[in-house]
């Protein structure tokens, strides 16, 4: 059970990596997260007002999907209903309580699936399975599910192929029965090469809850290497985690993640050989943030740089000296990922000099090295080799530079 081998959709999705997850509904309009219907209390005639007067004015779809694009982002991850029971697509009779029944009327998720398609990023499409304003979820529960598996039946079918669908929502009632032999059958039967994610929150992460799962959930934590020991089959991973401390937009949470964060995160994800899905959060009327552009600028600068490995590199039994740095393998290279660096340059320029030779090491290298470079600059290290083992000079990074963790490709002779 050692060497299961992923089924296709399940190998493509690891291939991609990096994925931007979007949060937005009514509750945007409100600033302060997803949750504020339920933690805030908000009567449902004043959540009403946020139904009347959602315009998505300010929706860009083509616009927000080249941001991911630039930002290094291969795939999507779209609210298309969140625990308010919102609707963000054309629910076709099923609910009145849907896009097409605000001043909208724009299939928003019809407009974020062809704009992934004419840029070749992946359309994930996230359903919850928790409804805070459905009478029958706390009331017939079996009916519910069956409003539920319809909801999902029109994502299937009235767009095209889709990537995935995200589910949210089980924890909220673990012990119920959600029929999910039914759900997922009905997924697979309609869309035979989507992936079937579903959150296992925050207290299960890492779990895989279902034989159908395709990928298990870190939300907001590290995620760990995937022990498939026992498993029927290939089953991949993805951490989630959002810009600051909300999926919704907050208008008042200032503490966003430095780059530094969120590069490392990404790193650390590819590490383990698990994607990586950062959260966005638009405005209430459809906008992205100008925080969120130039973070996301500064992010895709750095997977430009290192986008030879990051995507189909497959982390490695190689073992580095240092306990963050990693090593994946691809097309016969290795690609080593080194942390924390000095910016190197006179001590009179340059803050917290530091001068480093420092040798970095590598072990369980079964192969004879020819060269080791850094991607970012071409320049050649210096190295030796015993045995297993290879020792390289950790150059820091030249004054005017500094890309958080550094990339160093190392080739072997034929």
């Amino acid at each position: 059970m050692g060497n299961l081998i992923p089924e296709k959709r399940i190998a493509e999705f690891e291939k991609r990596g990096f994925g931007m997850f979007i949060h937005w509904g009514l509750y945007s309009q409100l600033e302060q997260g997803e949750w504020t219907l339920n933690l805030h209390h908000i009567e449902e005639k004043d959540y009403r007002r946020c139904f009347d007067h959602f315009t998505a004015e300010d929706f860009d779809a083509k616009a927000i999907v080249c941001l991911a694009k630039q930002a290094g982002m291969k795939y999507i991850t779209f609210t298309t209903r969140h625990h308010d029971g919102f609707s963000l697509y054309d629910t076709r009779g099923l609910s009145e309580y849907d896009v097409m029944h605000t001043p909208c009327k724009r299939d928003l998720v019809k407009e974020l699936i062809e704009a992934c398609r004419q840029e070749g990023i992946l359309p994930m499409l996230y359903h919850t399975t928790l409804d805070w304003v459905h009478p029958d979820f706390d009331r017939d529960f079996d009916a519910y599910l069956e409003y539920l598996r319809k909801s999902v039946e029109i994502l299937c079918t009235q767009y095209g192929p889709i990537g995935g669908l995200w589910f949210d929502g089980n924890w909220s009632k673990r012990h119920a029965d959600w029929k999910l032999d039914e759900l997922y059958g009905m997924i697979h039967r309609l869309q035979p090469d989507a992936m079937i994610i579903n959150n296992t929150g925050l207290s299960q992460q890492g779990k895989t809850g279902h034989p159908e799962i395709d990928s298990v959930t870190f939300e907001q934590g590290q995620a760990t290497p995937m022990n498939r020991e026992g498993m029927d089959k290939y089953v991949t991973a993805e951490m989630c985690q959002t810009m600051n401390r909300h999926w919704g937009i907050a208008i008042h949470d200032l503490d966003y993640k430095s780059p530094r964060q969120m590069i490392e995160r990404l790193c650390h994800a590819r590490k383990v050989g698990a994607n990586y899905l950062l959260n966005i959060g638009l405005t209430g009327q459809g906008k992205v943030t100008k925080i969120t552009e130039a973070l996301l600028e500064i992010i895709g600068q750095w997977t430009a740089m290192a986008s030879e490995s990051l995507y189909e590199g497959k982390p490695s039994e190689m073992i580095c000296s240092h306990s963050k740095d990693f090593v994946l393998e691809k097309d016969g290279a290795a690609y080593v990922y080194v942390h924390d660096l000095p910016l190197l340059g006179p001590k009179d320029v340059v803050a917290a000099y530091e001068n480093t030779n420092e040798d970095h090491a590598i072990q369980n290298v079964k192969r004879k090295v020819r060269s080791i470079r850094w991607v970012d600059n071409d320049e050649e290290l210096l190295f030796s080799q015993k045995a297993d083992e290879v020792s390289y000079r950790a150059v820091g990074f030249p004054y005017g530079t500094h890309w958080i963790v550094r990339v160093g490709k190392i080739e072997f002779e034929d």
